[in-house]
């Protein structure tokens, strides 16, 4: 059965860092393009960062300059979130997607990011 476990968020305080990984366990194939995404407490699910098979990037606006995702292997992936805010408070997801899918099809269960005043 293939998972994405995630790993590394917390509480963190504003202007302060923390580091996301996402492992693609129990599959044999790699992934296309993988992603974060979050969901706030009363707010509609948002993308935070793409990555493609081919390593191009997308980032939502808010996290332009602040985040950095990134793939060590197809089927790792990481997100270095700097200067966090109280805003980006919110439960992070990991997705995926296999070699010919237009939909992020697999889906981590989340883990809680909070950031303090």
């Amino acid at each position: 059965q293939v998972q994405l476990v995630e790993s590394g968020g917390g509480l963190v305080q504003a202007g302060g860092s923390l580091r996301l990984s996402c492992v693609v366990s129990g599959s044999v194939i790699s992934m296309s393009g993988m992603a974060w995404y979050r969901q706030a407490p009363g707010k509609q699910r948002e993308l935070v960062a793409a990555i493609t098979g081919r390593n191009n990037i997308d980032y939502n606006v808010s996290v332009k300059g602040r985040f950095t995702i990134s793939r060590d292997n197809a089927n790792t992936v990481y997100l270095q979130m700097n200067s966090l805010k109280p805003e980006d408070t919110a439960v992070y997801h990991c997705a995926a997607q296999r070699p010919g899918e237009i939909f992020f099809s697999l889906w981590g269960q989340g883990i809680q990011v909070t950031v303090s005043s």
